[in-house]
């Protein structure tokens, strides 16, 4: 019954995890080493959570919210 349940989920955790991979190059280290690699990682899923951010406040103000595209 756990596993069914977690098994639900997970179509949203890997269309994010695409997203990351695709859009934000979470796939491709470009430093070397195990620091520049977290840094890469911690920067990209920033600039998700940074878009999803701004999805919110327009949702919820509408479009008068600052864009950054």
């Amino acid at each position: 019954k756990y596993f069914k349940q977690r098994y639900r989920q997970r179509y949203m955790i890997e269309a994010k995890n695409s997203e990351l991979k695709n859009q934000h190059g979470y796939d491709i280290a470009i430093s070397s080493g195990l620091f520049g690699m977290r840094i890469q990682g911690a920067i990209s899923i920033f600039n998700v959570n940074i878009k999803r951010i701004l999805t919110l406040l327009k949702k919820k103000y509408g479009e008068n919210t600052p864009s950054f595209q």
